[in-house]
Protein backbone atom coordinates (compact mmCIF):
# COMPACT_ATOMS: atom_id res chain seq x y z
CA UNK A 1 0.00 0.00 0.00
CA UNK A 2 2.29 1.74 0.69
CA UNK A 3 4.03 1.84 -2.74
CA UNK A 4 0.92 2.64 -4.26
CA UNK A 5 0.78 5.54 -2.28
CA UNK A 6 3.76 6.92 -3.14
CA UNK A 7 3.51 6.16 -6.75
CA UNK A 8 0.10 7.96 -6.79
CA UNK A 9 0.37 10.86 -8.96
CA UNK A 10 -0.41 14.71 -6.78
CA UNK A 11 -1.32 16.38 -9.95
CA UNK A 12 -4.78 14.89 -10.19
CA UNK A 13 -6.39 15.52 -6.96
CA UNK A 14 -6.32 19.48 -7.27
CA UNK A 15 -9.81 20.41 -8.44
CA UNK A 16 -10.90 18.35 -5.44
CA UNK A 17 -8.92 20.45 -3.54
CA UNK A 18 -10.37 23.37 -4.83
CA UNK A 19 -13.78 21.89 -4.70
CA UNK A 20 -13.21 21.30 -1.33
CA UNK A 21 -11.81 24.66 -1.04
CA UNK A 22 -15.08 26.18 -2.40
CA UNK A 23 -17.23 24.31 -0.19
CA UNK A 24 -15.60 25.52 2.56
CA UNK A 25 -15.50 28.90 1.83
CA UNK A 26 -19.15 28.76 0.38
CA UNK A 27 -20.74 31.02 3.50
CA UNK A 28 -17.37 33.36 3.71
CA UNK A 29 -18.21 34.68 -0.13
CA UNK A 30 -22.06 34.27 -0.29
CA UNK A 31 -23.27 36.10 2.90
CA UNK A 32 -21.03 39.18 1.96
CA UNK A 33 -22.36 39.11 -1.93
CA UNK A 34 -25.59 39.11 -0.48
CA UNK A 35 -25.09 41.07 2.30
CA UNK A 36 -23.60 43.85 -0.22
CA UNK A 37 -25.71 43.85 -2.70
CA UNK A 38 -29.07 44.33 -0.08
CA UNK A 39 -27.69 46.99 1.29
CA UNK A 40 -26.73 49.22 -2.17
CA UNK A 41 -29.81 47.88 -3.48
CA UNK A 42 -31.51 48.90 0.13
CA UNK A 43 -29.67 52.51 -0.07
CA UNK A 44 -31.43 52.59 -3.46
CA UNK A 45 -34.89 52.14 -2.29
CA UNK A 46 -34.88 54.35 0.53
CA UNK A 47 -33.98 57.34 -1.42
CA UNK A 48 -36.35 59.90 -2.18
CA UNK A 49 -37.35 59.51 -5.79
CA UNK A 50 -36.37 62.45 -8.00
CA UNK A 51 -38.43 63.51 -10.62
CA UNK A 52 -36.84 65.54 -13.67
CA UNK A 53 -38.66 67.61 -16.46
CA UNK A 54 -37.30 68.95 -19.29
CA UNK A 55 -37.74 71.24 -22.36
CA UNK A 56 -36.42 71.46 -25.98
CA UNK A 57 -36.04 74.96 -27.11
CA UNK A 58 -35.57 75.75 -30.51
CA UNK A 59 -33.75 78.86 -31.79
CA UNK A 60 -35.21 80.28 -34.80
CA UNK A 61 -33.05 82.70 -37.00
CA UNK A 62 -34.49 86.22 -37.95
CA UNK A 63 -37.79 85.68 -40.84
CA UNK A 64 -36.04 89.07 -42.67
CA UNK A 65 -32.64 88.29 -44.45
CA UNK A 66 -30.18 89.77 -43.07
CA UNK A 67 -28.72 90.67 -46.30
CA UNK A 68 -31.92 93.17 -46.00
CA UNK A 69 -31.59 93.71 -41.90
CA UNK A 70 -28.66 93.42 -40.39
CA UNK A 71 -29.16 92.75 -36.97
CA UNK A 72 -27.54 95.10 -34.44
CA UNK A 73 -27.28 92.59 -31.37
CA UNK A 74 -24.91 90.63 -30.38
CA UNK A 75 -24.39 87.66 -32.79
CA UNK A 76 -22.76 85.29 -30.40
CA UNK A 77 -26.50 83.32 -29.14
CA UNK A 78 -24.22 81.04 -26.53
CA UNK A 79 -22.69 84.50 -25.17
CA UNK A 80 -25.89 86.35 -24.84
CA UNK A 81 -27.78 82.96 -23.39
CA UNK A 82 -24.58 82.72 -21.19
CA UNK A 83 -26.05 85.81 -19.55
CA UNK A 84 -29.47 85.47 -19.77
CA UNK A 85 -28.65 82.51 -17.35
CA UNK A 86 -27.00 84.57 -15.33
CA UNK A 87 -30.07 86.52 -14.66
CA UNK A 88 -32.54 83.67 -14.50
CA UNK A 89 -30.43 82.43 -12.02
CA UNK A 90 -30.05 85.19 -9.74
CA UNK A 91 -31.23 84.80 -6.21
CA UNK A 92 -33.96 87.07 -6.37
CA UNK A 93 -35.50 85.56 -9.51
CA UNK A 94 -34.66 81.95 -7.87
CA UNK A 95 -36.01 83.21 -4.48
CA UNK A 96 -39.05 84.55 -6.31
CA UNK A 97 -39.53 81.02 -7.87
CA UNK A 98 -39.39 79.25 -4.32
CA UNK A 99 -41.89 81.41 -2.77
CA UNK A 100 -44.24 80.79 -5.76
CA UNK A 101 -44.30 77.13 -6.31
CA UNK A 102 -43.41 76.46 -2.11
CA UNK A 103 -40.42 74.73 -3.05
CA UNK A 104 -38.47 72.70 -0.22
CA UNK A 105 -40.69 73.13 2.32
CA UNK A 106 -38.88 70.42 4.25
CA UNK A 107 -36.03 71.96 4.20
CA UNK A 108 -37.11 75.61 4.86
CA UNK A 109 -36.86 75.06 8.71
CA UNK A 110 -33.54 74.05 8.51
CA UNK A 111 -32.12 76.13 5.99
CA UNK A 112 -31.53 79.63 4.80
CA UNK A 113 -32.64 81.39 1.90
CA UNK A 114 -29.07 81.18 0.30
CA UNK A 115 -28.80 77.83 0.92
CA UNK A 116 -32.19 77.17 -0.35
CA UNK A 117 -31.31 78.90 -3.80
CA UNK A 118 -28.05 77.14 -4.19
CA UNK A 119 -30.27 73.80 -3.73
CA UNK A 120 -32.55 75.20 -6.76
CA UNK A 121 -29.47 75.78 -8.89
CA UNK A 122 -28.40 72.39 -8.83
CA UNK A 123 -31.12 71.21 -9.56
CA UNK A 124 -31.41 73.17 -12.70
CA UNK A 125 -29.68 71.91 -15.48
CA UNK A 126 -29.32 73.89 -19.40
CA UNK A 127 -28.16 71.79 -21.77
CA UNK A 128 -27.20 73.26 -25.23
CA UNK A 129 -27.32 71.58 -28.32
CA UNK A 130 -25.19 72.22 -31.75
CA UNK A 131 -24.89 71.88 -35.10
CA UNK A 132 -22.81 68.97 -36.62
CA UNK A 133 -20.15 71.23 -37.47
CA UNK A 134 -20.06 71.91 -33.05
CA UNK A 135 -20.07 75.96 -33.67
CA UNK A 136 -23.21 76.95 -34.53
CA UNK A 137 -26.14 76.88 -31.43
CA UNK A 138 -29.29 75.49 -32.74
CA UNK A 139 -31.08 74.51 -29.50
CA UNK A 140 -30.95 74.01 -26.07
CA UNK A 141 -32.42 71.81 -23.00
CA UNK A 142 -34.05 72.92 -19.98
CA UNK A 143 -34.29 70.30 -16.94
CA UNK A 144 -35.64 71.33 -13.24
CA UNK A 145 -35.20 68.48 -11.13
CA UNK A 146 -37.97 67.54 -8.20
CA UNK A 147 -39.64 65.29 -6.01
CA UNK A 148 -42.80 65.90 -6.96
CA UNK A 149 -43.34 65.36 -11.27
CA UNK A 150 -45.87 68.63 -11.22
CA UNK A 151 -43.81 70.64 -9.77
CA UNK A 152 -41.16 69.80 -11.62
CA UNK A 153 -43.47 70.49 -14.49
CA UNK A 154 -44.67 73.57 -13.75
CA UNK A 155 -41.03 75.05 -12.65
CA UNK A 156 -39.50 73.71 -15.99
CA UNK A 157 -43.05 75.72 -17.99
CA UNK A 158 -41.74 78.79 -15.42
CA UNK A 159 -37.71 78.61 -16.45
CA UNK A 160 -38.82 78.46 -19.77
CA UNK A 161 -40.74 81.75 -20.07
CA UNK A 162 -38.44 83.34 -18.20
CA UNK A 163 -35.58 82.63 -20.74
CA UNK A 164 -37.84 83.27 -23.79
CA UNK A 165 -39.39 86.77 -22.23
CA UNK A 166 -35.91 87.73 -21.34
CA UNK A 167 -34.27 86.72 -24.62
CA UNK A 168 -37.02 89.18 -26.31
CA UNK A 169 -36.63 92.04 -23.75
CA UNK A 170 -32.34 91.28 -23.88
CA UNK A 171 -32.48 91.65 -27.58
CA UNK A 172 -34.50 94.46 -27.65
CA UNK A 173 -33.09 96.21 -25.16
CA UNK A 174 -29.71 95.60 -26.76
CA UNK A 175 -31.04 96.81 -30.09
CA UNK A 176 -32.45 100.00 -29.06
CA UNK A 177 -29.42 101.07 -27.00
CA UNK A 178 -27.52 100.51 -30.11
CA UNK A 179 -29.81 102.94 -31.75
CA UNK A 180 -29.86 105.48 -29.42
CA UNK A 181 -25.65 105.29 -28.88
CA UNK A 182 -25.54 105.78 -32.75
CA UNK A 183 -28.23 108.78 -32.52
CA UNK A 184 -26.21 110.41 -30.36
CA UNK A 185 -22.77 109.32 -31.94
CA UNK A 186 -24.72 110.91 -35.38
CA UNK A 187 -26.11 114.54 -33.35
CA UNK A 188 -22.40 114.61 -32.58
CA UNK A 189 -21.05 114.42 -36.26
CA UNK A 190 -23.85 116.33 -37.53
CA UNK A 191 -22.57 119.54 -35.19
CA UNK A 192 -18.75 118.48 -36.23
CA UNK A 193 -19.87 118.77 -40.00
CA UNK A 194 -21.87 121.90 -39.30
CA UNK A 195 -18.70 123.40 -37.87
CA UNK A 196 -16.89 122.13 -40.29
CA UNK A 197 -19.29 123.65 -43.42
CA UNK A 198 -19.27 127.31 -41.38
CA UNK A 199 -15.24 127.50 -41.27
CA UNK A 200 -15.18 126.28 -45.22
CA UNK A 201 -18.19 128.68 -45.80
CA UNK A 202 -16.41 132.05 -44.00
CA UNK A 203 -13.23 130.99 -45.85
CA UNK A 204 -14.71 130.97 -49.18
CA UNK A 205 -16.71 134.40 -48.13
CA UNK A 206 -13.20 135.75 -46.84
CA UNK A 207 -11.19 134.75 -49.41
CA UNK A 208 -13.85 135.23 -52.70
CA UNK A 209 -11.91 135.84 -55.82
CA UNK A 210 -8.43 133.76 -54.72
CA UNK A 211 -9.99 130.39 -54.46
CA UNK A 212 -8.48 127.23 -56.73
CA UNK A 213 -12.06 126.90 -58.24
CA UNK A 214 -11.50 130.76 -59.60
CA UNK A 215 -8.28 130.80 -60.79
CA UNK A 216 -9.59 129.97 -64.72
CA UNK A 217 -11.92 132.80 -64.23
CA UNK A 218 -9.26 134.89 -62.60
CA UNK A 219 -7.03 134.35 -66.07
CA UNK A 220 -9.88 135.13 -68.33
CA UNK A 221 -10.55 138.20 -66.49
CA UNK A 222 -6.83 139.55 -66.46
CA UNK A 223 -6.60 138.45 -69.64
CA UNK A 224 -9.65 140.73 -70.16
CA UNK A 225 -8.10 143.21 -68.38
CA UNK A 226 -4.83 143.21 -70.42
CA UNK A 227 -7.09 143.50 -73.95
CA UNK A 228 -8.72 146.03 -72.57
CA UNK A 229 -6.20 148.07 -71.33
CA UNK A 230 -3.87 147.48 -74.52
CA UNK A 231 -7.26 148.94 -76.39
CA UNK A 232 -7.18 152.02 -74.03
CA UNK A 233 -3.88 152.72 -74.58
CA UNK A 234 -4.30 151.98 -78.38
CA UNK A 235 -7.07 154.85 -77.89
CA UNK A 236 -5.40 156.97 -75.88
CA UNK A 237 -2.68 156.89 -78.51
CA UNK A 238 -4.90 157.79 -81.40
CA UNK A 239 -6.55 160.70 -78.92
CA UNK A 240 -2.99 161.97 -78.68
CA UNK A 241 -2.27 161.64 -81.96
CA UNK A 242 -5.85 163.43 -82.72
CA UNK A 243 -5.42 166.25 -79.72
CA UNK A 244 -2.02 166.84 -81.74
CA UNK A 245 -4.07 167.09 -84.84
CA UNK A 246 -6.85 169.66 -83.41
CA UNK A 247 -3.84 171.49 -81.81
CA UNK A 248 -1.74 171.59 -85.49
CA UNK A 249 -5.03 172.54 -87.43
CA UNK A 250 -5.68 175.33 -84.67
CA UNK A 251 -2.45 176.91 -84.90
CA UNK A 252 -2.17 177.10 -88.97
CA UNK A 253 -5.86 178.67 -88.66
CA UNK A 254 -4.78 181.21 -85.77
CA UNK A 255 -2.16 181.97 -88.54
CA UNK A 256 -3.96 182.14 -91.18
CA UNK A 257 -6.05 184.41 -89.43
CA UNK A 258 -3.56 186.94 -88.76
CA UNK A 259 -2.05 187.14 -92.19
CA UNK A 260 -5.87 187.84 -93.61
CA UNK A 261 -5.84 190.76 -91.19
CA UNK A 262 -2.36 191.97 -91.54
CA UNK A 263 -3.53 192.24 -95.47
CA UNK A 264 -1.64 189.39 -96.61
CA UNK A 265 -2.59 187.37 -99.91
CA UNK A 266 -2.22 183.58 -98.87
CA UNK A 267 -3.08 180.34 -100.20
CA UNK A 268 -6.19 179.29 -99.05
CA UNK A 269 -6.10 175.61 -97.31
CA UNK A 270 -4.67 173.85 -94.12
CA UNK A 271 -1.78 171.19 -94.52
CA UNK A 272 -3.05 169.80 -90.99
CA UNK A 273 -6.56 169.01 -92.25
CA UNK A 274 -4.77 167.30 -95.84
CA UNK A 275 -2.16 165.42 -93.49
CA UNK A 276 -5.16 164.05 -91.88
CA UNK A 277 -7.41 163.41 -94.70
CA UNK A 278 -4.22 161.73 -96.28
CA UNK A 279 -3.86 159.53 -93.07
CA UNK A 280 -7.27 158.68 -92.96
CA UNK A 281 -7.80 157.84 -96.47
CA UNK A 282 -5.01 155.60 -96.03
CA UNK A 283 -6.11 153.61 -93.05
CA UNK A 284 -9.34 153.44 -94.64
CA UNK A 285 -7.99 151.41 -97.60
CA UNK A 286 -5.84 149.32 -95.31
CA UNK A 287 -9.04 148.50 -93.69
CA UNK A 288 -10.84 147.32 -96.79
CA UNK A 289 -8.46 145.69 -97.64
CA UNK A 290 -9.21 143.45 -94.45
CA UNK A 291 -12.94 144.03 -94.04
CA UNK A 292 -16.21 144.57 -95.75
CA UNK A 293 -17.55 148.01 -96.34
CA UNK A 294 -20.05 146.95 -92.99
CA UNK A 295 -17.64 146.27 -90.39
CA UNK A 296 -18.00 148.72 -87.84
CA UNK A 297 -14.01 150.33 -88.07
CA UNK A 298 -14.86 150.59 -91.93
CA UNK A 299 -18.20 152.65 -91.39
CA UNK A 300 -16.63 154.88 -88.28
CA UNK A 301 -13.77 155.72 -90.66
CA UNK A 302 -15.89 156.61 -93.84
CA UNK A 303 -17.96 158.77 -91.33
CA UNK A 304 -14.84 160.69 -89.90
CA UNK A 305 -13.40 161.20 -93.43
CA UNK A 306 -16.62 162.42 -94.52
CA UNK A 307 -16.66 164.87 -91.18
CA UNK A 308 -12.28 165.72 -91.76
CA UNK A 309 -14.16 166.72 -95.46
CA UNK A 310 -16.54 168.83 -94.34
CA UNK A 311 -14.35 170.58 -92.01
CA UNK A 312 -12.46 171.57 -95.02
CA UNK A 313 -14.59 172.54 -96.95
CA UNK A 314 -16.40 175.65 -94.27
CA UNK A 315 -12.77 176.60 -93.10
CA UNK A 316 -11.91 176.87 -96.84
CA UNK A 317 -15.32 178.97 -97.53
CA UNK A 318 -14.41 181.12 -94.54
CA UNK A 319 -11.40 181.53 -95.62
CA UNK A 320 -12.12 182.55 -99.01
CA UNK A 321 -15.25 184.81 -97.47
CA UNK A 322 -12.96 186.70 -95.33
CA UNK A 323 -9.92 187.29 -98.27
CA UNK A 324 -12.71 188.94 -100.57
CA UNK A 325 -13.99 191.54 -97.79
CA UNK A 326 -11.38 191.99 -95.29
CA UNK A 327 -12.43 195.69 -95.06
CA UNK A 328 -15.88 194.68 -94.36
CA UNK A 329 -15.38 192.43 -91.98
CA UNK A 330 -13.41 194.96 -89.78
CA UNK A 331 -14.59 198.18 -89.82
CA UNK A 332 -18.74 197.64 -90.66
CA UNK A 333 -19.54 194.81 -88.94
CA UNK A 334 -21.04 194.89 -85.27
CA UNK A 335 -19.27 193.45 -82.52
CA UNK A 336 -22.08 191.27 -81.12
CA UNK A 337 -22.78 190.44 -85.00
CA UNK A 338 -18.52 189.52 -85.35
CA UNK A 339 -18.92 186.95 -82.00
CA UNK A 340 -21.96 185.26 -83.27
CA UNK A 341 -20.02 184.55 -86.70
CA UNK A 342 -16.83 183.54 -84.88
CA UNK A 343 -18.81 181.23 -82.86
CA UNK A 344 -20.88 179.46 -85.93
CA UNK A 345 -17.43 179.37 -87.58
CA UNK A 346 -15.49 175.65 -88.37
CA UNK A 347 -12.83 176.75 -85.88
CA UNK A 348 -15.03 177.00 -83.06
CA UNK A 349 -15.75 173.58 -83.74
CA UNK A 350 -12.32 172.17 -83.76
CA UNK A 351 -11.75 174.02 -80.51
CA UNK A 352 -14.82 172.62 -78.89
CA UNK A 353 -13.18 168.75 -80.87
CA UNK A 354 -10.33 169.95 -79.14
CA UNK A 355 -11.62 170.51 -75.99
CA UNK A 356 -13.58 166.65 -76.36
CA UNK A 357 -10.62 165.47 -77.01
CA UNK A 358 -8.67 167.00 -74.30
CA UNK A 359 -11.55 165.37 -72.18
CA UNK A 360 -11.32 161.54 -74.04
CA UNK A 361 -7.50 161.62 -73.25
CA UNK A 362 -7.82 162.32 -69.46
CA UNK A 363 -10.69 159.29 -69.39
CA UNK A 364 -8.21 157.17 -70.70
CA UNK A 365 -5.60 158.21 -69.00
CA UNK A 366 -7.87 157.59 -65.63
CA UNK A 367 -9.70 154.26 -66.99
CA UNK A 368 -5.71 153.18 -67.60
CA UNK A 369 -4.97 153.63 -64.29
CA UNK A 370 -8.47 151.49 -62.98
CA UNK A 371 -7.45 148.81 -64.99
CA UNK A 372 -3.69 148.68 -64.15
CA UNK A 373 -5.16 148.46 -60.52
CA UNK A 374 -7.34 145.76 -61.40
CA UNK A 375 -4.70 143.95 -63.33
CA UNK A 376 -2.61 144.50 -60.16
CA UNK A 377 -4.94 142.94 -57.81
CA UNK A 378 -6.33 140.18 -60.09
CA UNK A 379 -2.31 139.48 -60.48
CA UNK A 380 -1.85 139.81 -56.85
CA UNK A 381 -4.82 137.25 -56.68
CA UNK A 382 -3.21 134.78 -58.84
CA UNK A 383 0.05 134.82 -56.71
CA UNK A 384 -1.95 134.16 -53.65
CA UNK A 385 -4.02 131.43 -55.42
CA UNK A 386 -1.32 128.68 -54.44
CA UNK A 387 -1.19 129.34 -50.57
CA UNK A 388 -5.14 129.46 -50.41
CA UNK A 389 -5.76 126.24 -52.06
CA UNK A 390 -3.20 124.66 -49.59
CA UNK A 391 -5.35 126.46 -46.47
CA UNK A 392 -8.39 125.16 -49.03
CA UNK A 393 -7.11 121.76 -49.15
CA UNK A 394 -6.57 121.47 -45.19
CA UNK A 395 -10.26 122.85 -44.30
CA UNK A 396 -11.52 120.52 -47.52
CA UNK A 397 -9.93 117.22 -45.52
CA UNK A 398 -11.27 117.98 -42.28
CA UNK A 399 -14.89 118.38 -43.84
CA UNK A 400 -15.04 115.36 -46.07
CA UNK A 401 -13.68 113.46 -43.06
CA UNK A 402 -16.31 114.82 -41.25
CA UNK A 403 -18.62 114.40 -44.27
CA UNK A 404 -17.90 110.88 -44.47
CA UNK A 405 -18.38 110.14 -41.03
CA UNK A 406 -21.30 111.72 -40.54
CA UNK A 407 -23.02 109.76 -43.52
CA UNK A 408 -21.70 106.45 -42.17
CA UNK A 409 -22.84 107.01 -38.86
CA UNK A 410 -25.98 107.76 -40.91
CA UNK A 411 -26.47 105.00 -42.41
CA UNK A 412 -25.34 102.83 -39.34
CA UNK A 413 -28.64 104.22 -37.56
CA UNK A 414 -30.94 104.10 -40.28
CA UNK A 415 -29.75 100.53 -40.74
CA UNK A 416 -30.28 99.86 -37.00
CA UNK A 417 -33.49 101.89 -36.48
CA UNK A 418 -34.73 99.31 -38.74
CA UNK A 419 -33.33 96.54 -37.05
CA UNK A 420 -35.38 97.80 -33.92
CA UNK A 421 -38.14 97.79 -35.83
CA UNK A 422 -37.62 93.93 -36.42
CA UNK A 423 -36.67 93.28 -32.75
CA UNK A 424 -39.98 94.99 -31.60
CA UNK A 425 -42.30 93.26 -33.75
CA UNK A 426 -40.52 89.88 -32.21
CA UNK A 427 -39.31 89.02 -36.08
CA UNK A 428 -35.39 88.69 -35.30
CA UNK A 429 -33.94 85.75 -34.01
CA UNK A 430 -35.82 84.34 -31.32
CA UNK A 431 -36.70 81.59 -29.02
CA UNK A 432 -39.65 78.54 -29.76
CA UNK A 433 -40.90 75.77 -27.57
CA UNK A 434 -39.94 72.53 -29.83
CA UNK A 435 -41.21 70.22 -27.10
CA UNK A 436 -43.20 71.73 -24.07
CA UNK A 437 -41.69 70.65 -20.65
CA UNK A 438 -43.08 66.81 -20.11
CA UNK A 439 -44.58 65.79 -17.05
CA UNK A 440 -42.10 62.48 -15.59
CA UNK A 441 -44.19 59.38 -15.44
CA UNK A 442 -40.43 57.81 -13.66
CA UNK A 443 -37.99 59.11 -11.40
CA UNK A 444 -34.46 60.36 -12.58
CA UNK A 445 -32.82 59.73 -9.67
CA UNK A 446 -31.77 57.05 -7.91
CA UNK A 447 -30.84 55.01 -10.92
CA UNK A 448 -32.11 51.95 -9.03
CA UNK A 449 -30.80 49.56 -11.75
CA UNK A 450 -27.35 50.95 -11.73
CA UNK A 451 -27.01 50.98 -7.89
CA UNK A 452 -28.03 47.07 -7.75
CA UNK A 453 -25.39 46.17 -9.86
CA UNK A 454 -22.91 48.63 -7.64
CA UNK A 455 -24.42 46.49 -5.43
CA UNK A 456 -23.63 43.24 -6.64
CA UNK A 457 -20.05 44.27 -7.58
CA UNK A 458 -19.25 45.56 -4.19
CA UNK A 459 -20.79 42.07 -2.89
CA UNK A 460 -18.44 40.38 -5.21
CA UNK A 461 -15.60 42.17 -4.02
CA UNK A 462 -17.27 41.81 -0.28
CA UNK A 463 -17.20 38.43 -0.58
CA UNK A 464 -13.80 37.46 -2.12
CA UNK A 465 -11.83 39.47 0.18
CA UNK A 466 -13.91 37.90 3.17
CA UNK A 467 -13.14 34.16 1.69
CA UNK A 468 -9.68 35.27 1.20
CA UNK A 469 -9.50 36.59 4.74
CA UNK A 470 -11.06 33.72 6.12
CA UNK A 471 -8.92 31.34 4.71
CA UNK A 472 -5.55 33.48 5.45
CA UNK A 473 -6.34 33.27 9.22
CA UNK A 474 -7.56 29.66 9.06
CA UNK A 475 -4.54 27.66 10.39
CA UNK A 476 -6.27 24.14 10.32
CA UNK A 477 -4.93 21.52 8.31
CA UNK A 478 -7.57 20.14 5.65
CA UNK A 479 -4.93 18.36 2.81
CA UNK A 480 -2.03 16.12 2.40
CA UNK A 481 0.26 18.64 1.26
CA UNK A 482 -0.59 20.68 3.77
CA UNK A 483 0.38 18.22 6.33
CA UNK A 484 3.30 17.23 4.81
CA UNK A 485 4.44 20.53 4.87
CA UNK A 486 4.30 20.56 8.55
CA UNK A 487 5.65 16.96 9.40
CA UNK A 488 9.64 15.85 8.85
CA UNK A 489 8.24 12.49 7.78
CA UNK A 490 6.31 10.77 5.18
CA UNK A 491 2.89 10.31 5.51
CA UNK A 492 2.38 6.30 5.16
CA UNK A 493 -1.66 6.39 5.54
CA UNK A 494 -5.02 8.31 5.20
CA UNK A 495 -7.91 7.35 7.41
CA UNK A 496 -11.25 8.47 6.37
CA UNK A 497 -14.04 9.61 7.89
CA UNK A 498 -16.77 7.11 9.25
CA UNK A 499 -19.84 9.06 9.77
CA UNK A 500 -23.00 7.37 11.58
CA UNK A 501 -26.34 7.05 9.60
CA UNK A 502 -27.65 10.09 12.00
CA UNK A 503 -24.75 12.22 11.06
CA UNK A 504 -25.05 11.65 7.64
CA UNK A 505 -28.88 12.23 7.54
CA UNK A 506 -28.14 15.60 9.31
CA UNK A 507 -25.35 16.34 7.01
CA UNK A 508 -27.71 15.98 4.18
CA UNK A 509 -30.14 18.06 5.39
CA UNK A 510 -27.50 20.54 6.14
CA UNK A 511 -26.35 20.37 2.30
CA UNK A 512 -30.42 21.01 1.20
CA UNK A 513 -30.90 23.82 3.43
CA UNK A 514 -27.47 25.61 2.49
CA UNK A 515 -28.48 24.40 -1.72
CA UNK A 516 -31.78 26.15 -0.72
CA UNK A 517 -30.38 29.26 1.01
CA UNK A 518 -27.92 29.80 -2.12
CA UNK A 519 -30.82 29.49 -4.67
CA UNK A 520 -32.33 31.90 -2.84
CA UNK A 521 -30.05 34.45 -2.19
CA UNK A 522 -29.62 34.02 -6.04
CA UNK A 523 -33.37 34.49 -6.72
CA UNK A 524 -33.90 37.57 -4.56
CA UNK A 525 -30.75 39.16 -6.02
CA UNK A 526 -32.31 38.31 -10.04
CA UNK A 527 -35.53 39.20 -8.93
CA UNK A 528 -33.99 42.79 -6.91
CA UNK A 529 -32.37 43.63 -10.06
CA UNK A 530 -34.73 42.76 -12.68
CA UNK A 531 -37.69 45.17 -10.65
CA UNK A 532 -34.59 47.85 -10.54
CA UNK A 533 -34.48 47.45 -14.20
CA UNK A 534 -38.32 47.52 -14.70
CA UNK A 535 -38.84 50.58 -12.44
CA UNK A 536 -35.89 52.77 -13.64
Amino acid sequence: MRQEFEEKPAGKSDWKEYLALARRLRWYFLLPLFSGWLIVSAVGWLLPAVYRSGTLILVEQPTVPQQYVVPNVASNLQDRLQSITQQILSRTRLTHIIDNFHLYAKERGRSNSEELVDRMRKDIEIELVHASDREQLTAFNIYYSSDSPQVAQAVTRELTNFFISENLEARQQQSEDTTKFLGSQLEGARRNLGEQEKRVREYKDRYLGELPGQLQSNIQILTGLQNQLQAVEDALGRAKQQNAYFESLSAQYRTLEKSLKAGDNVSVGLPALDQELERLKQQLADLSSHYTDRHPDVRKLKEQIAKTEKMQQQITADLKAKTANPAEDNSNADPHEYSGRREMSPMMEVRSQLKGNQIEIADRQRAIKELEGKISDYQARLNRTPVREQQLTDLSRDYDQSRTNYESLLAKRNQSELATNLERRQQGEHFRILDPPSLPAKPYSPNRFKLSCIGLFAGLVLGAGSAAGAEFIDDRVYGEKELKGLLPVDVIAEIPPLPTPSEERTQQRRRWMEWVGTGLMFVLMIAGIAVSYLRS
